[in-house]
């Protein structure tokens, strides 16, 4: 994709006008969203590449927030543009905070949701980096769009969120004395449910990027790592080659996987999917629970599909009541729960797309948090400060913080999360 092609999709107004007429197809139509760099970048201001010594001719500048943009957690942020790989930034980055609403039922039990209460429900956090393939466009759709479907699918779980176990129907009914028995012997807890509405969230934006892209003639894709805390605790998902990992004073736990096997139950369910002549009108591909019952029908019930780990709940139809084809348990979103950690000051995550990667390891981005934290605690911004820090040794040709002489000419956007502050108080999170 070349800058010139991109700009004139993407930056209205901006120099170089049409092509020249050219027996061609129809020109695609420009793209629904403008390039930009994340929101919370606004009135920022580049940093040099390096942090001391003279700039090189080649050195790329490094932007985080300004100085009075606070992040949710007084997280960290730093991101580098490509070694003129391309004239944009193929990385996209979002964070900020999710208000959670119920929704309430109509006056008969079947009825569907009528509307969700004005007040919030729950609250929670969100930080999510995308990494474009094939140009920037499927990166910007998923930064504008993933969080609004993450907080649709978590309203329509809501009233399964607060209840221990999780209710075998939504609304609360009972068709099953067992019900109860059933989720149990599942597994099934609450914190399945924000996994399937991650899941769910992912497939809803996947889709409408596909959408969006062939309505405007244009290719691409992205990857998406997301950590969402809610209810004390925080999940990490991941679909790509982002990276995720905890750093505390004594160990290294990474929170993704670049490439997470399918299980054996979603590689089935997902055959069925695409070919779904081999149920043979006998068998339905979700999973549920229980067998369901024809009192289950026009219920929101616990269930799951191929693509999904966790759970969520969808109305019964007729379709559903067929005799299960597959039963299992699989898990693709990592949980930490703050409460049970024990963190201490300098625990943080380091999300950071796979620029960072290619060149540190887990354990050299340990050693560098490590090492910068302890005497910057009195800095308000040290998290933002960390993550150029780490930028600035993917980039450095010599006096790299790890002694190594390593560039990366990719991308390289990273999030620095703090989790001790919240751990404190972490119930309301």
């Amino acid at each position: 994709m070349s800058a010139g092609w991109f700009r004139r999709r993407f930056l209205p107004g901006g120099p170089g006008g049409p092509l020249p007429a050219a027996p061609r197809s129809p020109r695609p139509r420009a793209s629904p969203v403008p390039y930009r760099r994340p929101r919370f970048l606004r009135g920022s201001a580049s940093g040099p590449a390096a942090p001391d010594g003279p700039r090189r001719p080649d050195a790329r500048p490094v932007r985080c927030p300004a100085r009075g943009r606070a992040l949710p957690w007084n997280a960290g942020y730093a991101e580098i543009i490509n070694a003129e790989k391309s004239e944009f930034n193929e990385d996209q980055a979002a964070c900020g905070k999710l208000s959670i609403r119920r929704c309430e039922f109509g006056p008969e039990e079947d009825q569907e949701w009528l509307t969700l209460c004005p007040e919030e429900f729950l609250t929670g956090h969100y930080w999510a980096l995308f990494d474009g393939h094939g140009g920037p466009a499927a990166a910007i759709l998923a930064a504008n769009t993933l969080h609004s479907c993450l907080r649709r699918q978590l309203e329509a779980i809501g009233e399964g969120m607060v209840a221990t176990p999780p209710p075998m129907h939504l609304s609360g009914r009972c068709v099953c004395p067992s019900d109860p028995q059933f989720v149990e012997e599942k597994g099934i807890r609450t914190e399945d449910l924000v996994i399937g509405a991650l899941e769910n969230a992912f497939q809803e934006c996947d889709e409408v990027i596909r959408r969006e892209l062939e309505a405007s003639g244009q290719v691409g894709g992205c990857t998406a790592l997301v950590a969402v805390s809610l209810k004390g605790k925080l999940y990490v998902a991941n679909a790509g080659d982002s990276r995720a990992i905890l750093v505390r004073r004594d160990e290294v736990q990474p929170l993704s996987s670049e490439f997470t096997p399918e299980t054996e139950r979603q590689r089935i369910q997902q055959l069925a999917f695409v070919y779904p002549e081999l149920l043979a009108d006998e068998f339905t591909r979700l999973e549920f629970p229980r067998r369901l019952k024809g009192d289950d029908l026009g219920q929101k019930v616990l269930f799951r599909d191929y693509y999904m780990s966790g759970w969520s709940y969808k109305c019964v139809e007729k379709s559903d009541l067929k005799y299960p084809l597959i039963h299992g348990q699989g898990r693709q979103v990592t949980v930490l729960d703050l409460d049970q950690l024990e963190l201490q000051e300098e625990d943080v995550v380091v999300m950071a797309t796979d620029g960072l990667w290619d060149v540190l390891s887990n354990e050299q981005v340990a050693q560098l948090v490590r090492s910068f934290l302890p005497g910057n605690r009195e800095d308000p911004h040290r998290f933002s400060e960390l993550a150029k820090m780490l930028i600035h040794s993917t980039q450095a040709k010599d006096g790299s913080p790890t002694g190594e002489e390593q560039v990366s000419y990719d991308d390289v956007s990273v999030f620095v999360i703090p989790l001790y502050s919240q751990s404190q108080g972490s119930s309301g999170h």
